[in-house]
Formats: structure tokens, sequence, C-alpha cells
């Protein structure tokens, strides 16, 4: 987009936008984005004049997108059920598909919650928090204590900014560096009510994934070994340690992974293990209970 002096209107720019990106929608989010003014606000600016600060903002964010980055990274935050999500490139984009498995996760916690106790849930891989940070943010206040994990420290810290987001529901919020169960406080052991993981679950030579995801995402959030299974086999193992009785394991996979992912369950000794299809009737996720 060219230079502009402050006497272009955000309608004028939207058109200058959608020309660039070639895309409306696009252009819709980044020129709410960078004027501040979502939804309906940002109709009623359409005929204001922008400001030098916020066009210089459009600018750069068009740039950004110009050389192929993610949408979601470029405007540094995205949807995620209830949730306004601060992403970057240090942790994976959030999906849709991962709504649902929060969902399944949030109504088990409910279940729990309905004996009137407090509720133990931990989020292993938590990337941008949005798993974690959606439990305490749907869940009744105090209800449940959430421990967000991650390999990497760059996620945490990005797990970390997502829970502040939220408020006072935040307090039942704790953050671990370490690799799956491992990071877990070891007086936790037989206590977890709930374990879910987004792990890495593509095979290193998966010709089907997006070259964008595979030039911009963290690799390490997203391969795992020649087969995908590599880290869904370990948090399969080592959780049994950290659920108690009757504590419920879930883990998103790929699509054709449902039958290998259901034998880990079985094998591991996990009993009315369930594969569950996300938005697109796609096996994506699977369910157990420790016995």
């Amino acid at each position: 987009m060219p230079e502009h002096d402050n006497t272009l209107t955000w309608r004028q720019l939207l058109g200058e936008a959608t020309e660039q990106s070639g895309n409306r929608v696009t252009a819709r989010w980044l020129c709410e984005h960078a004027s501040g003014a979502d939804g309906t606000e940002f109709n009623e600016i359409l005929d204001d004049l922008a400001t030098t600060r916020c066009v210089a903002h459009l600018d750069a964010m068009l740039a950004r997108l110009a050389t192929g980055e993610p949408l979601q990274y470029v405007m540094g935050r995205w949807a995620f059920r209830y949730l306004d999500i601060m992403v970057d490139d240090r942790v994976l984009i959030p999906r849709p598909e991962t709504e649902v498995l929060a969902g399944i996760v949030i109504e088990q916690c409910r279940r729990i919650h309905a004996g009137e106790r407090e509720v133990l849930v931990a989020d292993l891989g938590t990337g941008s928090g949005v798993i974690g940070v959606s439990v305490l943010s749907e869940m009744p206040p105090a209800s449940c204590t959430v421990w967000m994990t991650d390999v990497s420290e760059d996620a945490v810290h990005v797990a970390r900014a997502n829970a502040v987001g939220i408020g006072r529901a935040a307090t039942g919020a704790r953050f671990a560096v370490g690799n799956w169960c491992a990071a877990l406080p070891d007086d936790k052991r037989h206590q977890f009510d709930v374990i879910v993981a987004n792990p890495p679950y593509i095979a290193v030579d998966d010709e089907e994934i997006d070259p964008l995801v595979r030039e911009w995402e963290p690799h390490g959030a997203l391969f795992s070994g020649n087969d995908g299974l590599d880290d869904i086999t370990l948090i399969v193992d080592q959780s049994r340690s950290w659920l108690r009785a009757g504590g419920m394991l879930a883990i998103e996979m790929g699509y054709r992974q449902g039958v290998n992912v259901q034998r880990l369950f079985v094998d591991q000794g996990f009993i009315d293990v369930v594969v569950h299809r996300d938005l697109a009737d796609r096996e994506r996720f699977v369910t157990g209970f420790l016995p």
C-alpha cells in the first residue's frame, strides 16, 4: 500500500486493503485491528479520517501479509471459543477443531464440579494456552485449577499472557516448563481429574501439510516421528501415573490416526475409550478413563 497522509477515510483504506490482499474479509479484519474498532463500531467510523499512526500500522500489516506470513501472526490475535487469544510465531495458530476438544474437557469438568469439589486439570503442551484458559474462563469461579505446561518456555510466556486476559478467573492458572507429564509437580501424582493435550501428531514426511504451516509455525509443535505418534504414545503412557482413578485423558490427533491412538489407550488400560469427530466429521480426538 502506498504511503498516505491522514486524508483517507477507513472506507477508502478498506478498498485499498481489499485490492492489495485480494480478500475483503481479510482486509476488513486488518482495518478493524488497525483502527481499534471491531464489528459495528468499525461500520460507524467508515467515513472518518484515519490517523497517520493507524495507517502506518495497516501498511505494516499488509506488508507482512504480502510475504506469506499467516494472518493470525500478522494481527497478533485470533478468536478461540469466547476468547480473543494473543498468538505469534512462538506458538501454533489456534484451530477450530481444538475448540471441540476444549468443549469436551469443559463438559467433563462441569460433570465433576457438579459433585461440589474442585477440579484439577493438566493442559499439556499448552502452546498459547487456548484449552486451559478456555476451561478457566468457562467454569464457575474458583471451581478448578489448571496446570498449563509446555517444553517451550516461550510458549508458556504466551499462555501466561493469555491467562492474564481473562481477569479473576486466572487465579486458577498454574504454569510449568517441561516435557509432557514431567513438567507437573510430583505431589500431584494420581490427583488430576482431566489431562488434555493437543500434541505434535504430524509425520515428518507428511505431504498433506500446508506449505505455509511448515514454513511459519513452530516445528516442535507439529511433527512427531515417522508416524506422528511419538508424543501421543508418551502422553498416554505417562498420564496413568498422574490421573486419579476415574480420571479422563483427552488427546487431539491426526484424522487418520484414530485406530492406532485408540489402541494405545486400550493397551495402557484405559476404559470407555471413544474416538470423537471434528467439525469436518473427521476422527480427531480420543478420550478414555483410568479405571
